[in-house]
């Protein structure tokens, strides 16, 4: 019956009956907003508007201090407050004087209690705003940002309604410019990209001041101004929403700033039991990128709290992958190293009364709605005793837990602190047999460490009120956690139970194989660590999750590529053509650009002989209409040698197979020019070559509505060929694991690490060009 009262009263508020049913499964959140509504119902003594119902709802499930709830709602049902903009100002003010009595006057002047925005003060406020912009309005009119315009008026008028400020904007606006010409709605054209040297001479200030769309120039921080700038500065953790105040936080904050100097500091802290994927490198990016920007540090800090699932070969995968990025930790932690500081928390908080000695099993702490343990009020002297004997090892594994009195922000109960296991540790050895679980664990390593900014991805929203609660039951430094959303791809699975499955089942064949998108795959396909950091830097931070194409991460790839691989001639499917009136009776050595663009870059040395070689797919017996390479009649350029060749005669094996061609040749500047210039080699190295596409047919896989069969059901038949006596050029003879090339007319390449001395082999990295024929 008070689940059903409390119902319609949430509904009677203007929330969705949906909206309203989740709100009651958060009980510290319906207890909150059930005590806000019966105030303002006794306050209004009639039913509640939806405008103040929604305001109300926002204070509920905003406001971290109960004290402070019958003030504020007094001012939401008055409607003193009214608006969002003041709502939030409210809200930040008591979060801001968390100890203080209240000031009434000074309150009310923060919240723009009492102002009056008129319509004839928005039209003077953007007049003035559109002034002094009027130069660079008239000459860039509907391509000037008009945002800037907006924020200059809203700096002036604090209190004003946007959607006024906005219209104001609009209508000024039209009255200068007149109505949108077809120049006007023309695309912006694109400014031509600088040479990666170029721009790291570039300031961001200069291609701002410049009118440039420098957002492929700009850091990952840099790009992200907007989201970031939203986080608190250090020492001021008590500004952000949902920071829980103790009478101890103002001296821990001080405390704080003086060991840290007021720097910035976050930390990467992956678990050592698998590979990095391409989501891990937004967090790299965004953890150490947050820190240079703000010449802070950054922890590279294993959470190795469960022995089960980590090796050794993952703690160096993952340092690697750092460095791999172009990251070097401040310092390389683990959370092992606290294991004894830990351990000496858990008991004080059982001395505090915040812990106790369960004996529920796995099963029973599943989900959210798990029955209370009948042992939560067990007495203090018995669970310090028990969690003694856990210590000691004896209980059996799933026998005894440690859990902490809270319910988190999504209503689980009393999450568990500590477990039994007796799996030897990597570090530690067989001296502990109970170890931490995250929930414990990381707000308290982040302590320990004098984390600033403890960036997470959005599925640990739901554990920031545990991070908050535990750190003020234990009277120690409390950091804020910031969440934001995953980076996901179509066409791919990153899950390392999936991975492990992908591989026991042959498809692919480890860790490592190029058609994933974990790290390690990546850089042995060849992906350029710049280019993965670019990608990053263009997904940007936002707080909701975001699925990106796969096409979008190579066209960064070849950016980064187009700039830095030099060019070779190599050919796939090989078809021998003879010269008979070769001019010379030695080889001729052609000097070929490195870059054609850019002939500064060097140059490399290839021979060209009487014999040489092209892709079979360069000629035709009959050429079609708009063929304009090798036929009958149809001469064609050698790239880079200065002869043109035309065909004299075609030889053809016994099954009519065509075997090989004779040429002959001639400068190419004595004569017409030939339609098409085609790539060759001659006295070439033999390779392997592998090309790649895409492992998976759908875009979701895992998708069982797209899937019906599971993701191994969805696996491309041809996501692997491979060329194993492939053609390439002697220039690459000396390459090395992980050297690059562009292939001309083929694509960009890197050297496999399975190459040996005998044969090198490389990977085709990306195509050239998107394949728009892709799905």
């Amino acid at each position: 019956m008070a689940a059903l009262d409390s119902l319609s009263l949430f509904t009677g508020l203007g929330l969705s009956e949906h909206k309203a049913r989740e709100t009651l499964k958060n009980t510290a959140l319906s207890a909150q907003l059930r005590e806000a509504a019966t105030q303002a119902q006794q306050t209004l003594g009639s039913t509640i508007d939806k405008a103040t119902g929604t305001l109300l709802y926002g204070l509920a499930s905003r406001l971290r201090d109960p004290r402070r709830l019958s003030f504020l709602v007094s001012y939401v049902a008055n409607k003193k407050i009214h608006t969002e903009l003041q709502l939030s100002a409210a809200l930040e003010y008591v979060r801001s004087h968390p100890l203080d009595p209240i000031n009434t006057e000074d309150f009310e002047q923060e919240c723009g209690v009492g102002v009056m925005v008129t319509p004839e003060q928005i039209e003077e406020a953007v007049e003035a705003a559109i002034n002094r912009h009027r130069p660079q309005l008239l000459e860039e009119r509907y391509r000037f940002n008009m945002g800037l315009l907006m924020g200059e008026a809203r700096a002036v008028l604090k209190w004003a309604d946007g959607k006024m400020i906005k219209h104001e904007v609009d209508m000024q606006v039209l009255h200068l410019l007149g109505p949108k010409t077809e120049t006007d709605l023309e695309k912006k054209p694109k400014v031509s990209k600088a040479r990666p040297e170029e721009k790291d001479r570039r300031t961001t200030k200069d291609m701002m001041e410049n009118g440039e769309a420098a957002n492929q120039a700009l850091s990952l921080m840099e790009q992200l101004r907007g989201e970031a700038l939203k986080f608190h500065k250090p020492g001021e953790n008590y500004k952000t929403p949902g920071y829980v105040t103790t009478p101890h936080t103002m001296d821990l904050l001080k405390q704080h700033l003086e060991i840290t100097g007021g720097q910035v500091r976050t930390r990467f802290p992956p678990e050592p039991n698998g590979i990095l994927h391409i989501g891990h490198a937004k967090a790299i990016n965004f953890n150490f990128g947050y820190a240079k920007a703000n010449d802070g540090i950054c922890f590279l800090r294993f959470d190795d709290t469960n022995p089960e699932k980590e090796e050794a070969k993952f703690f160096t995968a993952i340092y690697d992958m750092v460095a791999w990025l172009g990251y070097t930790p401040y310092k390389v932690t683990y959370a092992s190293d606290y294991f004894d500081q830990l351990y000496a928390w858990a008991v004080e908080l059982i001395h505090r009364g915040q812990a106790y000695v369960c004996h529920q099993r796995g099963e029973e702490l599943k989900g959210h709605n798990s029955l209370p343990s009948p042992w939560r009020d067990r007495p203090i002297e018995e669970s310090l005793l028990l969690f003694e004997a856990m210590r000691k090892g004896k209980f059996a594994e799933g026998e005894a837990t440690l859990r902490m009195k809270l319910v988190m922000e999504d209503g689980k109960m009393d999450p568990v602190a500590y477990r039994v296991k007796y799996t030897p540790h990597h570090r530690t050895g067989d001296t502990w047999c109970i170890y931490p679980t995250y929930d414990y664990t990381h707000c308290l390593c982040d302590s320990i460490e004098h984390i600033t900014h403890s960036l997470c991805t959005k599925e640990f929203q739901a554990r920031r009120s545990s991070y908050f609660w535990l750190c003020n039951a234990l009277d120690v430094y409390c950091p804020v956690q910031w969440e934001y959303g995953r980076l996901n791809l179509h066409y791919a699975v990153v899950s390392k139970r999936k991975i492990l499955q992908l591989v026991a089942a042959g498809a692919v064949r480890d860790w490592d194989d190029p058609r994933l998108f974990t790290l390690t795959a990546l850089r042995r396909r060849g992906f350029p660590p710049e280019a993965i950091n670019n990608f990053c830097a263009r997904v940007g931070v936002t707080v909701a999750q975001t699925t990106m194409e796969p096409h979008l991460l190579e066209a960064c790839v070849r950016d980064v590529l187009n700039d830095t691989a030099p060019r070779a001639m190599a050919v796939l499917e090989p078809l021998q053509v003879i010269i008979t009136n070769f001019p010379t009776t030695k080889s001729l050595d052609i000097q070929v650009p490195n870059f054609p663009a850019d002939e500064t870059k060097g140059f490399h040395q290839v021979p060209f002989g009487p014999m040489v070689f092209i892709e079979r797919t360069d000629f035709k017996e009959e050429a079609e209409p708009g063929y304009k390479r090798l036929a009958w009649g149809q001469p064609v350029g050698l790239r880079h040698t200065g002869y043109v060749i035309e065909l004299q005669n075609v030889v053809k094996g016994p099954s009519g197979c065509v075997e090989s061609l004779e040429v002959t040749c001639r400068r190419a500047d004595a004569g017409e020019k030939p339609k098409a210039f085609i790539h060759w080699v001659s006295q070439p190295l033999t390779c392997e070559i592998r090309l790649y596409e895409r492992l998976f047919q759908h875009k979701n896989p895992e998708d069982p509505a797209e899937v019906p069969g599971g993701f191994l059901s969805d696996l491309n038949p041809a996501s692997l060929q491979v060329v194993e006596a492939a053609l390439v050029d002697c220039s690459v003879a000396s390459a090395k694991p992980f050297d690059k090339f562009q292939f001309e007319r083929l694509g960009y390449f890197s050297v496999d690490p399975d190459s040996c001395q005998r044969q090198l082999v490389f990977n085709r990295t990306v195509t050239l060009k998107e394949d728009p024929g892709k799905v």
